[in-house]
């Protein structure tokens, strides 16, 4: 069987880099003879990096004749449905699954979450697309109340995103205690009438002058190490920040190896939660919330209200610290528990793939 890999893949973000990582190794454990090609920004970078075929996804004779040759198009997970930034997201991942259906290939929708959607364009290529697949599965309810909402005819299921999925043996810490003092940091740039980054930078000085070692990690290369250098420079006390170019693995051990992770980024604090260690999250976009809803936590605020302070962080760490042990055992039974379902869904899709031929 071969398989077409979509998504936003090979532009180094670490979050789709690992929603892709993720969906290879499930694919391999269910079925190593299942040849893999992705369609990339970077085709070389993802071949060697993730020992797959790839082609230029920006080209459309290779993307027509790689998915003509295939049994199947995947397209997932992250957020590939949605126009906060323009249309353009929307156009392009539901062009691929036209050529797909045009093709007579089967097309999975996989742990995708969908929206914002608010342009009229977007909402009728989506609707229009959504209709068309196999099988359909979004990550959170809000999308499957958003894709209902639209009139999608198709059964939605909803999924874990598939890094929670993850082999135990890549959140291993190889053996290392948590670093006591370490708090790990996440932030990305995002338009706000609100100061969030001189909050953040408050709420980090508190817990540094209680002794915690703050260490920046950049999640999407230089957009993320501009915003932590940002903070940086507003903060009194020591920090550090870590080099935006180390690797997946890396940054998955780092957190692992950290006692807390103050997190805006969504794969930062998925990798907060399969590794146990637990997180104060501020949010950007519905997806964090709902994600740490579904750890059974609580955001501390939005980046676009004036419901918090640099005060609440360090609050929420002193609560963590007090609650330590609850709240890791109330992560791994959770991440057990979306480990086992998300290895299901991918043993579903693929055998939607299979019973299509």
């Amino acid at each position: 069987m071969h398989i077409i890999l979509s998504g936003y893949f090979g532009f180094q973000n670490t979050g789709d880099e690992a929603i892709l990582y993720s969906m290879i190794q499930q694919i391999r454990q269910e079925d190593p003879s299942i040849k893999i090609t992705v369609l990339s920004n970077d085709p070389a970078h993802t071949k060697d990096t993730y020992d797959v075929h790839a082609v230029n996804r920006w080209s459309l004779k290779e993307v027509v004749t790689v998915i003509k040759r295939s049994d199947g198009l995947i397209s997932g997970g992250g957020s590939l449905l949605q126009d906060v930034i323009g249309v353009k997201s929307v156009i392009y991942y539901t062009g691929v699954i036209g050529i797909a259906k045009v093709l007579q290939k089967p097309v999975i929708i996989y742990s995708q979450g969908i929206g914002p959607l608010n342009g009229a364009t977007a909402k009728k290529l989506t609707e229009f697309t959504m209709n068309k697949v196999d099988h359909l599965t979004v990550r959170d309810r809000d999308s499957k109340q958003l894709l209902t909402k639209m009139g999608i005819q198709k059964n939605i299921e909803v999924v874990p995103d598939s890094v929670m999925g993850l082999d135990d043996s890549l959140t291993e810490r190889s053996g290392r205690e948590k670093d006591n003092s370490v708090i790990i940091v996440s932030v990305r740039q995002w338009p706000s009438t609100q100061p969030y980054q001189q909050k953040f930078a408050h709420g980090l000085d508190l817990l540094a002058h209680q002794g915690f070692e703050i260490v920046f990690l950049p999640m999407h290369g230089e957009e993320d190490a501009m915003c932590s250098q940002n903070i940086q420079s507003l903060m009194k006390e020591k920090s550090d920040i870590l080099s935006q170019d180390i690797t997946l693995h890396e940054k998955i051990n780092i957190i692992a190896s950290s006692r807390f992770l103050i997190g805006m980024r969504l794969h930062s604090l998925i990798f907060s939660a399969i590794t146990h260690t637990p997180f104060v999250a501020v949010s950007y976009d519905p997806k964090i919330d709902s994600f740490v809803e579904h750890m059974d936590q609580k955001v501390l605020g939005h980046v676009n209200n004036d419901s918090w302070t640099g005060e609440h962080i360090a609050e929420d760490i002193f609560r963590l610290q007090a609650n330590y042990k609850k709240i890791q055992s109330q992560l791994q039974t959770i991440i057990h528990e979306q480990r086992n379902k998300s290895r299901q869904a991918v043993k579903h899709m693929l055998s939607v793939i299979k019973h299509s031929k």
